[in-house]
């Protein structure tokens, strides 16, 4: 997500709201570091924390020192609120380069997952995409490996099965980011059973809730939403709206969170990665992840205030 004065508006309107009590997580939840509340990658049972960051867009900062300096800011706030996921891709211009320069830093070394992607499935190139991608982040070896933008229903993951089993990546899963190939991606989760599923979900976007995510909830595929602010399409919807007073029955006190919670609600959700380089709003993004989630009839409030606002 872009940085816009629309977030900045927005995020103001939802000032001056207390901040109620930060309260246990139910279920598997739990609270991790600065309370942030983590959830089990269903495959391994690791927790991992519920707020996380992308880099598309945002990072793409090349040698810019001033640009750079933003971002190392973002992840310094990000690992000391409790997260770690960083989501990034050969596809994203230097956005691979920059998270593994300034993850080398110290105090991050170690404290992040680092999550990347596969552009090409094609067994004559994917050896050296992955080394190309593992030298931008100056590691042995990225915590998830996913296949970008599947769309073919018959696509089978043996390429990414078997780095996982030689130790270049912990994980592995698949992505998209087009309602359209909602239908293939079902069918891959159901036959290949990734650990996990990076799938297009926001308050504006909800379709992915029909059987996108309850095929991976089935499978045991941990869920990271993208694009959980609609490329900034919420934030122009609320804009000059005020953050309405029941929110705080959530524990929301930003648009941010608001949206962000909205997704953390379903509990088939892992994590949620918006992307920003702006360090105040991690912080604001990482508000989301502590306290109270809004329940089925708190979400569906939540939708129907949305939908009014048309």
């Amino acid at each position: 997500m872009r940085l816009t004065a629309s977030r900045r508006q927005v995020l103001t309107l939802g000032a001056g709201f207390a901040i109620s009590a930060w309260l246990p997580a139910l279920g598997q939840e739990r609270p991790g570091t600065a309370g942030l509340i983590a959830r089990p990658i269903p495959h391994s049972g690791e927790n991992l924390p519920v707020i996380g960051l992308g880099t598309s867009q945002v990072f793409e900062v090349g040698d810019d020192p001033a640009r750079r300096q933003a971002c190392a800011e973002v992840l310094k706030t990000l690992v000391a609120g409790g997260g770690k996921l960083i989501d990034t891709a050969p596809s994203y211009g230097t956005a691979e380069s920059v998270v593994g320069d300034l993850v080398a830093a110290p105090g991050l070394t170690g404290r992040v997952f680092l999550a990347t992607k596969l552009e090409d499935y094609d067994r004559s190139t994917a050896t050296a995409q992955l080394h190309a991608s593992l030298q931008r982040l100056r590691t042995n070896r990225v915590d998830l490996m996913q296949l970008h933008n599947v769309g073919d229903p018959h696509q089978d993951l043996a390429i990414l099965r078997e780095w996982k089993g030689q130790g270049f990546c912990r994980y592995f899963g698949i992505t998209t980011s087009s309602g359209g190939d909602f239908e293939a991606v079902e069918a891959v989760v159901r036959s290949q059973k990734p650990d996990f599923l990076q799938v297009n979900y926001s308050l504006a976007d909800r379709a992915a809730e029909k059987r996108v995510i309850p095929a991976a909830a089935e499978v045991g595929a941990a869920v990271l939403t993208d694009l959980p602010f609609a490329r900034n399409r919420l934030f122009r919807a609320v804009r000059g709206q005020k953050l309405p007073e029941w929110a705080g029955d959530f524990d929301a006190t930003s648009w941010a969170q608001f949206f962000l919670k909205y997704l953390l609600g379903n509990q088939a959700v892992t994590a949620v990665i918006p992307g920003t380089s702006n360090p105040e709003h991690m912080a604001d993004n990482l508000g989301a992840g502590r306290g109270r989630l809004p329940d089925a009839a708190q979400r569906q409030k939540m939708v129907a205030f949305f939908e009014a606002l048309h």
